[in-house]
């Protein structure tokens, strides 16, 4: 009820002063977040940090949500407020346990990837993942973009040098020195950027829609590589051959998807108590380009 007390006074302090009542949200790692009714209008989504990183956090993922609409053609929440203090959405629904809804999502999915090529990697501004800076500086090279600024951003931070020894770093940078051997060189596209599958959910109509962006110009298997190493439902694994069938994917991309996620995985190391995993992941991956004795 706290978190219910904290947003409301932040809709308050934003002008929205028909609130009625706010419910707690569930699924959101970083943030707090909630359904508002109100007196004389549709219910809104509410997010905020009781501490914000940075006062830019919620302006990019509203720009995010923009261009995945509007570049892409997903479906994502209207945006009604962005500032500071919060970010105020359009109420989206849960998604339909069907496989039509997954192979909804598959096409709209493509239809993003293949329809936002761009000539570089990464985005005109910074953004999140979560609570830490997503750092976009564009470069022409996709394998060293990645390396960079997706990989081995995240030594140095202190529960990734407690979770991981020396070696375990050493061969993360191994890994990076090798990746055009390991990645093919693919062309950037427009990615959602945090596409588990809690970010996908549903319009009033049933159509797949996405929220929580880290968007950015880079690969399209970094959002399948997300999808794919999330615990999917059942009902989603056709998503998988309708996607692969639509982008012609290789018959080998399953095999790329461990190495590809080791950015998630990381990220979810450096932010959270409880990594889910995350860290036996990461010693599974990198555990080829360890040094033998």
């Amino acid at each position: 009820m706290r978190s219910a007390t904290f947003l409301r006074e932040c809709l308050l302090r934003a002008g929205m002063r028909d609130v009625l009542a706010v419910e707690p949200a569930a699924g959101g790692l970083a943030a707090l977040a909630g359904i508002a009714t109100r007196r004389d209008a549709p219910p809104v989504f509410v997010k905020a940090f009781a501490d914000p990183p940075a006062d830019d956090v919620f302006v990019a993922e509203a720009e995010g949500l923009t261009a995945l609409r509007e570049l892409g053609g997903v479906a994502t929440p209207k945006v009604i407020l962005a500032d500071r203090e919060l970010l105020v959405l359009s109420v989206l629904q849960p998604r339909p346990h069907s496989e039509t809804f997954w192979e909804q999502f598959a096409h709209a999915l493509a239809h993003l990837h293949t329809s936002t090529t761009h000539p570089r990697f990464g985005w005109h501004r910074d953004n999140w993942l979560g609570r830490r800076r997503q750092i976009n500086s564009w470069d022409d090279d996709g394998h060293a973009f990645f390396a960079q600024h997706r990989l081995l951003r995240w030594l140095g931070q202190p529960r990734v040098e407690a979770a991981l020894d020396r070696e375990d770093r050493a061969a993360l940078e191994r890994l990076c020195h090798r990746l055009p051997d390991l990645l093919p060189n693919r062309p950037a596209c427009l990615t959602h950027g945090d596409l588990w599958a809690q970010n996908v959910l549903a319009t009033p109509d049933g159509q797949p829609a996405l929220i929580d962006p880290a968007v950015s110009y880079l690969w399209a298997e970094v959002d399948l590589a997300h999808v794919w190493s999330t615990t999917p439902p059942p009902e989603a694994q056709r998503f998988f051959k309708v996607y692969a069938e639509l982008t012609s994917l290789d018959n080998d991309w399953p095999a790329r998807m461990p190495i590809i996620q080791l950015r998630q995985h990381l990220a979810v190391l450096a932010q959270f108590d409880d990594d889910w995993g995350a860290g036996d992941q990461i010693r599974a991956t990198l555990a080829p380009f360890r040094t033998r004795t």
